[in-house]
C-alpha cells in the first residue's frame, strides 16, 4: 500500500513546486543517502543469507502462482485446501467478501507485475497472452468498484506499464501492442457509470454487464460508501487518462475527492468511515487510519507524487496533522469520533493500520513509524500472524488472518529508509512464519484463527500481487531487480506506475480548492522531503533507541484501567469502593453503601434479587461513578455464570502423508468429554463407524479401536454417539455435519451440549466437524486409506521433533459491559443464586436451552446468541493489579462471541453528568460501532 522508495518521501530538500523532473531525480539520489545511515546496530545479514530468503520467497511464490495455474485457473482465487478455484455462485455465499470476484481470472491479473519484479519474466509473457486470450470483462456479475478499481484496473495498468518496459529493453514482449492498456480502458468505461450521482461518489458496487439501476443490474439502491471505497481511485484513473489521453476518468476521480475534501470535519480536519454518496452527510462519524479510511490518506500524498499538484500535498498534510493530533496515541493508532476527537471511538485496532508506518516513512515522519511498527512486531511474535483486530491491551479481538501484507509493506519501507538490518530479521520472521503455519499442499491458506492455528479455505489475490512484492524486494539488491523501482510508484495493491506519467498528457484543470477551506500551517510542510541528518540524528543507533522501550509492550501489557483507580477513593484512609464480588444482599453495611451509590435492591417473589441504579438519586458524582463502576461488575459476574460453558474453537489437523501437519481444520468444542485445554492432546488414525450415525451399539468395533471414530451428526444426542463409539474402544471421536455444504467459513462455531445428564463417564475428546471440513478428512481416507489426525486445543508445529510438545492454552477474551449499559442513567442486574444458575433473569442464552431429543437442539451456535459478530471482546479487571495472561488462559477459556458490545475502562470513568450529557450524542457512533465489519 506504499510507494515505491522514489517520490517525495526522501532525499533533502526541495522547492515545494520545484518541476516534477527535479522531484523524482532529488528522491533516486536522496534515498541512497537515506539506506547508508546505518552502521551500527543490529547485526548486519550477510549477501549470501539474503539471497538465500530472496530464494525462498520465489519458490514460496512459484508454490502459490503455481497451484492457482495448476487448480484454480480461471476461476478468480483459488481455494488451498480442497485444491480447486472458488467460482462466484458456486460456493457458498461470504458476504461483502465475494464483491471482489468478477469471473475475470482475479489472482493471474493481480499477479502480472509481480512476475516481472521477481524476474520471471518468461512467465510474465505467457501470462499475458493468458489474460488476452481468455478474460473477459463483460460478465453479468455485481463487484465492487473499489476492489475492481485496485486489484483488476490497477492489475492491468501494472502490467502494461512493465510490458513496455520489457518491450523497450529488446528481449521479451517485442509482439505487444498495448493490449493490456485496451482492456484498462475498456474496463475504466465499464466503472464510469458508478459516478453518475450528484455528489460525484461512486456507488458502491456496479454491474459489470449492465451497469447501474437497471433492473437486470441488481445494484444502484445503495446509498453509502466507504471513504476509501471513493478516495482510492485517483492514481489507476489519472494513470489511465496519462496513458491513453482519454481525460474523463481522472476528472471523476479528482471530483470524487474534492467532494471527500469538502466535507471533512472542519474542526478535527477528520473524514469519517462512510458517506452518504447522494447528500454527503457522514453515516458513520468515527475516523481513524485503518479499515475504511486507510488508502484515501494514502492516494492523497500518492497523487501528489505521481501527478505534482500541490493541492494533494496540502490536503493530506492537514488531515496527517489531524492524524498526530487526535489517532496516534505512540504506539496505538485508535479511532475518535470526528465530532468529539478527544474521545475514542473504541478500543481495538484493525489490521489494516499496519500500512500506516510505511506511509510515514513516505511523509518523513520516522519516529512513530518505528513505535507503531515496533508494536506490530509484538503483536505478531505473540500470534504469528497480526489478527484482524486486537485491542489496546492486546488481546485477540477478531482471529482471522486472511495473508495480509500491510506489515511486511512496512517493513520493506522501513528497511529503505533506515536501512536498519532489524527489519531483514523481521522480514525472516514472517518468511519462517508463512512457511511454518500458513503453508499447505495447494498453496498458503489464511488462517480461521491465529489462537489455534486453523485456517480458511482461502487464498487472496493481494497475496500474490502483494506479499511476494515486498518480501523480495526487502531482500533483494538494486541488481536483483531487472529494472530500477525508484522509477515507479506502486499502488495500494502494490501494482506499479511509472513516474514519467506527471508530464503525460496533462490535460486536467487543477484547481486548488484547498485553500478556500482551510489556513495551512507552514509547519504541515517540514517534514515533505526530510533530510536524512534529521532522521537520524548523527545517531546509527537511533531506531534501536525507539524500539527498546516497545519490546516488551505486548507480554507485559496489563490491561489499560486497571491500574488506574480512583485516587478519590483511597484520600484520607477513605474506605475503596463497594467491589460486585464482595457483595452481600444480607449485609446492611452494604446496603447502606449501595443506598449511598443509587442501587436498590428489590427481592422478586421467584427468590432473585435485582439491582436497579438511578444515578440522580446517588449521594454525590462520585457517588454516582462508583455506582456505575459496581453495576459494571456486577453484570459482568452474573453473566459469567452464562458464558463459562463457551468453549473456544480446536484444532483437527491431518498429520498424515502427504500433509504432515500443514491442513489445519477448525473443529468446534463438545461440553463433554476429555478437553483438550487441560490435557495432552490426541493423535490417532480416523475409521467411519458402523453405522455411521453413532445412534446404536457398533456393529465394527474392531475398527475403529484404539482410533478416532469417524460420526454422522443426527438422529441422537452427541453424548449418547460418544458412549457408542468410546465403548467400541475409540480414543477419540469426531462429529461430522450432516447438512450438506455447511462449512465453518460462513457458519459461526458449533459446540456440542451434553444429554442433561451426567457426562463423566464420557473420557475421550469429541470435536465437531462442518461438512466441507468433514469432506476433507474423507476424501482423504479415500485417496490414501490411513489418515492420521491430530486432536487439539490448537495447531501443533510441523516439526516432528517438536510435535510432543506442550502448546499454551488458546488466548481467550472475556466480555466487557456494553456501551449502553456503562452510558445508561438506569440500570438494572438480577443477581442469582448460585445453585440455579438456570434462573437468571438476564437475556437467555442458548446455552441454558433444555435438552432435547436430538443433538441440533442440544447443540450451541453463537449466531443464535449474538447477532452482531464485530462486537468488542475485551478483558476488563478492576482488582488492581495486573494479572498474568497465562494463569487466566488456564483458569477459564471463552469463544470470542458474546451477547453484550463492550466498551473499555481503559481510561478514568467520566463523571455521570458527562455521561449522560454525551450520551445522546455518542449513542449513534456506538451503534454504527457495533455493525462495523472489517
Amino acid at each position: 500500500m506504499s510507494e515505491a522508495g522514489g517520490g517525495r518521501g526522501f532525499g533533502s530538500s526541495v522547492p515545494q513546486r520545484a518541476p516534477w523532473s527535479l522531484v523524482a531525480a532529488t528522491a533516486a539520489l536522496c534515498l541512497v543517502s537515506a539506506t547508508s545511515v546505518w552502521t551500527a546496530g543490529a547485526s548486519p545479514m550477510s549477501r549470501e543469507e539474503k539471497q538465500k530468503l530472496g530464494n525462498q520467497v520465489l519458490e514460496m511464490f512459484d508454490h502459490a502462482y503455481g497451484n492457482y495455474m495448476e487448480h484454480a485457473y480461471p476461476a478468480d482465487e483459488l481455494m488451498p485446501l480442497t485444491c480447486r478455484g472458488r467460482v462466484r455462485g458456486q460456493e457458498p455465499s461470504r458476504g461483502d467478501v465475494d464483491d471482489a470476484l468478477g469471473k475475470f481470472s482475479l489472482t493471474l491479473i493481480d499477479s502480472l507485475d509481480t512476475l516481472v519484479v521477481l524476474n520471471k519474466t518468461k512467465e510474465f509473457e505467457d501470462a499475458v497472452r493468458k489474460v488476452l486470450r481468455d478474460v473477459n470483462l463483460d460478465n453479468d456479475v455485481v463487484v465492487s468498484v473499489f476492489e475492481t478499481n485496485i486489484r483488476v484496473l490497477g492489475g492491468l495498468l501494472g502490467g502494461h506499464s512493465l510490458a513496455i518496459m520489457l518491450k523497450e529493453k529488446g528481449e521479451y514482449m517485442q509482439w505487444y501492442n498495448d493490449e493490456l492498456l485496451q482492456m484498462a480502458k475498456q474496463l475504466g468505461y465499464k466503472l464510469l457509470p458508478a459516478f453518475n450521482t450528484t455528489s460525484g461518489l461512486p456507488y458502491p458496487r456496479i454491474n459489470l454487464k449492465f451497469g447501474i439501476r437497471k433492473p437486470e443490474a441488481r445494484t444502484g439502491t445503495e446509498t453509502d460508501t466507504c471513504t476509501a471505497c471513493a478516495g482510492t481511485l485517483i492514481l489507476e484513473f489519472a494513470a489511465l487518462s496519462r496513458f491513453t489521453g482519454a481525460t474523463i476518468f481522472e476528472e471523476y476521480a479528482r471530483k470524487a475527492l474534492d467532494f471527500l475534501w469538502e466535507k471533512r470535519q472542519r474542526s478535527s480536519n477528520l473524514v469519517g468511515v462512510t458517506i452518504n454518496i447522494h447528500t454527503g452527510d457522514w453515516v458513520r462519524k468515527d475516523s481513524g487510519v485503518g479499515a475504511g479510511i486507510d488508502s484515501y490518506y494514502e492516494y492523497l500524498l500518492k497523487a501528489y507524487v505521481l501527478l505534482g499538484d500541490d493541492s494533494f500535498l496540502e490536503r493530506f498534510n492537514t488531515h496527517y496533522d489531524a492524524i498526530m493530533r487526535y489517532i496516534s496515541q505512540p504506539p496505538l493508532l485508535l479511532d475518535v469520533h470526528i465530532h468529539k476527537p478527544m474521545l475514542n471511538a473504541r478500543t481495538w485496532m484493525d489490521a489494516l493500520l499496519a500500512f500506516f508506518p510505511g506511509l510515514q516513512v513516505l511523509k518523513g515522519d520516522i519516529r512513530p513509524a518505528i513505535e507503531t511498527h515496533e508494536m506490530l512486531y509484538q503483536v505478531i511474535k505473540k500470534h504469528n500472524f497480526l489478527p484482524e483486530a486486537f485491542t489496546t491491551d492486546f488481546r485477540v479481538h477478531w482471529a482471522q488472518h486472511p495473508l495480509r501484507p500491510e506489515f511486511a509493506e512496512s517493513t520493506y519501507f522501513l528497511y529503505k529508509a533506515t536501512g536498519d538490518p532489524y527489519y531483514l530479521e523481521v522480514g525472516k520472521t514472517l518468511i519462517e512464519n508463512l512457511n511454518k503455519y500458513a503453508r499447505v499442499p495447494c498453496g498458503f491458506a489464511a488462517m480461521k484463527d491465529v489462537r489455534t492455528g486453523s485456517h480458511e479455505d482461502r487464498m487472496d489475490s493481494f497475496f500474490l500481487a502483494e506479499m511476494f512484492k515486498y518480501l523480495y524486494l526487502l531482500f533483494a539488491d538494486k541488481e536483483d531487480v531487472i529494472f530500477d523501482i525508484e522509477d515507479y510508484i506502486f499502488t495500494t495493491e502494490a501494482h506499479l506506475l511509472p513516474l514519467w506519467l506527471s508530464t503525460t498528457n496533462q490535460r486536467i484543470s487543477k484547481k486548488n480548492t484547498t485553500s478556500e477551506y482551510t489556513e495551512l500551517d507552514d509547519s504541515n510542510f517540514d517534514w515533505t522531503c526530510p533530510n536524512t541528518q534529521i532522521l537520524f540524528p548523527n545517531d546509527p543507533l537511533y531506531a534501536q533507541s525507539i524500539r527498546e522501550p516497545l519490546k516488551n509492550v505486548v507480554d507485559k501489557s496489563c490491561p489499560r484501567g486497571i491500574i488506574r483507580v480512583r485516587e478519590e477513593s483511597f484520600r484520607s484512609g477513605a474506605k475503596p469502593p463497594l467491589r460486585a464480588r464482595d457483595f452481600m444482599a444480607t449485609n446492611p453495611e452494604h446496603l447502606e453503601i449501595l443506598k449511598k451509590m443509587g442501587v436498590s435492591l428489590i427481592h422478586l417473589k421467584d427468590g432473585r434479587v435485582q439491582l436497579v441504579q438511578h444515578a440522580i438519586q446517588a449521594a454525590s458524582s462520585i457517588d454516582a461513578e462508583d455506582g456505575l463502576r459496581f453495576m459494571q461488575e456486577m453484570i459482568e459476574l452474573s453473566s459469567q455464570q452464562q458464558k463459562e460453558q463457551q468453549l473456544p474453537p480446536r484444532a483437527v489437523q491431518i498429520v498424515s502423508h502427504p500433509f504432515f501437519g500443514r491442513v489445519v481444520l477448525t473443529a468446534g468444542p463438545a461440553q463433554f468429554g476429555l478437553d483438550l485445554s487441560k490435557h495432552k492432546e490426541t493423535r490417532g488414525f480416523v475409521a467411519s463407524s458402523k453405522p455411521y450415525n453413532g445412534c446404536s451399539e457398533l456393529t465394527n468395533p474392531e475398527a475403529v479401536m484404539g482410533k478416532i471414530a469417524l460420526i454422522q451428526r443426527g438422529q441422537c444426542m452427541f453424548a449418547e454417539k460418544a458412549r457408542n463409539i468410546q465403548n467400541a474402544g475409540a480414543i477419540g471421536g469426531i462429529v461430522i455435519d450432516d447438512n450438506e455444504g455447511s462449512s465453518s467459513d460462513t457458519a459461526p462455531l458449533f459446540q456440542m451440549a451434553g444429554d442433561g445428564k451426567d457426562t463423566d463417564d464420557i473420557t475421550i475428546p469429541m470435536l465437531f466437524l462442518f461438512s466441507k471440513e468433514g469432506s476433507i478428512i474423507l476424501d482423504a481416507i479415500r485417496e490414501y486409506e490411513e489418515v492420521e489426525v491430530l486432536l487439539s486445543d490448537k495447531a501443533k508445529d510441523r516439526d516432528p521433533e517438536m510435535e510432543n510438545e506442550e502448546q499454551p492454552s488458546s488466548e481467550s477474551d472475556s466480555q466487557n459491559q456494553s456501551a449502553e449499559q456503562i452510558a445508561s442513567s438506569s440500570q438494572e442486574v438480577d443477581l442469582v443464586d448460585q445453585e440455579s444458575p438456570e434462573e437468571s433473569s438476564l437475556n437467555s442464552h442458548p446455552e441454558s436451552l433444555s435438552p432435547a431429543d436430538t443433538d441440533d437442539a442440544a447443540s450451541i451456535s453463537p449466531s443464535e446468541q449474538n447477532s452482531n459478530p464485530t462486537e468488542n471482546h475485551e478483558t476488563t479487571s478492576l482488582d488492581g493489579e495486573c494479572t498474568d495472561l497465562d494463569n487466566q488462559l488456564q483458569e477459564q477459556s471463552e469463544t470470542e462471541e458474546d451477547s453484550n458490545p463492550n466498551v473499555s475502562w481503559g481510561k478514568k470513568v467520566q463523571p455521570i453528568d458527562s455521561i449522560l450529557a454525551d450520551w445522546n450524542e455518542d449513542i449513534e457512533a456506538f451503534e454504527m460501532m457495533e455493525k462495523d465489519e472489517l
